[in-house]
C-alpha cells in the first residue's frame, strides 16, 4: 500500500512509539485545551469550515453518519443540528478527546442520537455499506496509513453514499503564505507552549500540514481508495480545504 511524506510526521521524532499512538498521546495531553485552541488560533473561522463542509452533505439527506476522527464531537454535534440525521456515531483513538466530547453531547442531552467511541480510523469496527455519510474534519492528516484510513472509509459507506475531508492545506498568494509560514511555524507552536504546555503538538500540526499531499494530488489519492466523483473546494485564501467523494 502506497506510503506518503505525512504518513511518517510525527509530534515526537526520536520517540519508539508509531505515530498513531504518538497522536493518540498528543490528543489526550492537549484534549482540555483543544476546543479553546481551535477558536483562539482560526480567530473563529474553523466553525464557518466545518458548517461549509457539512453543508455538501445537505442534499443527500443521510441518517445515519460516521464522523471520523471525532475529537471533541464538534463536527457531530453541528451534523445534528444543521441535517437532523437519525444517529450519528464517532470516533477517535483518543480517550481524552472523546471524554470532552461525551460531556458536550450530555450537556445537550443528544445521547440518544450521537454516540462516541474509541475506535481506529484505519481499521473501522462496521460491516461494509454501514454510512449514508462520513465526515472526517482535520483528521486524515494524523492517519499513519492514509490510503488504508481512505479504503476504510470507502468500505463503511453505503452505495451512493459521500464522504467529506476537511483538511488543512497552504495558501497559494505569496503575500499570504509568507505571513501564513510565521503564524504556522512560530506563533502557534508559542501558544500551543502557553496555553496547553504541549508546543510539539502545534509543531506538529505545521509539519504535517507542510507534508500533507493537498489538492489535485489528494483527490487523485481518493479515487485511487475507490472514491468517485470526487471534487474539491478551497476555503479562506487556501488555508483549509474541502474534499468530497462518493462510493
Amino acid at each position: 500500500m502506497e506510503k506518503f511524506a505525512h504518513d511518517s510526521i510525527v509530534p515526537i521524532k526520536n520517540s519508539s512509539l508509531s505515530k498513531k499512538q504518538q497522536v493518540a498521546d498528543m490528543f489526550d495531553s492537549i484534549a482540555y485545551r483543544y476546543d479553546f485552541l481551535n477558536r483562539f488560533l482560526s480567530v473563529g473561522i474553523d466553525v464557518g469550515w466545518r458548517k461549509k463542509a457539512i453543508r455538501q452533505l445537505t442534499s443527500l439527506q443521510p441518517q445515519l453518519i460516521l464522523d471520523v476522527a471525532t475529537g471533541t464531537a464538534d463536527v457531530a454535534l453541528m451534523t445534528l443540528d444543521m441535517l437532523n440525521p437519525k444517529k450519528i456515531v464517532g470516533i477517535d483513538i483518543s480517550e481524552g478527546m472523546l471524554e470532552i466530547g461525551r460531556k458536550k453531547i450530555e450537556a445537550k442531552g443528544f445521547q440518544e442520537r450521537i454516540e462516541l467511541q474509541k475506535g481506529d480510523s484505519e481499521n473501522i469496527s462496521f460491516p461494509e455499506n454501514t454510512f449514508d455519510a462520513i465526515t472526517v474534519a482535520f483528521g486524515v492528516r494524523n492517519y499513519q496509513n492514509l490510503s488504508k484510513g481512505l479504503e476504510e472509509m470507502r468500505r463503511v459507506l453505503k452505495p451512493g453514499g459521500k464522504l467529506v475531508v476537511l483538511e488543512f492545506s497552504k495558501p497559494k498568494n505569496v503575500l499570504f503564505k509568507g505571513i501564513y509560514n510565521i503564524y504556522m511555524n512560530i506563533i502557534a507552536p508559542g501558544f500551543g507552549k502557553i496555553v496547553a504546555k504541549n508546543k510539539d503538538a502545534y509543531q506538529y500540526l505545521n509539519d504535517s500540514v507542510q507534508a500533507f499531499p493537498e489538492g489535485e494530488a489528494f483527490l487523485t489519492i481518493m479515487k485511487d481508495a475507490g472514491l468517485t466523483q470526487t471534487y474539491s473546494r478551497s476555503l479562506t485564501l487556501g488555508i483549509c480545504t474541502i474534499y468530497c467523494g462518493s462510493k
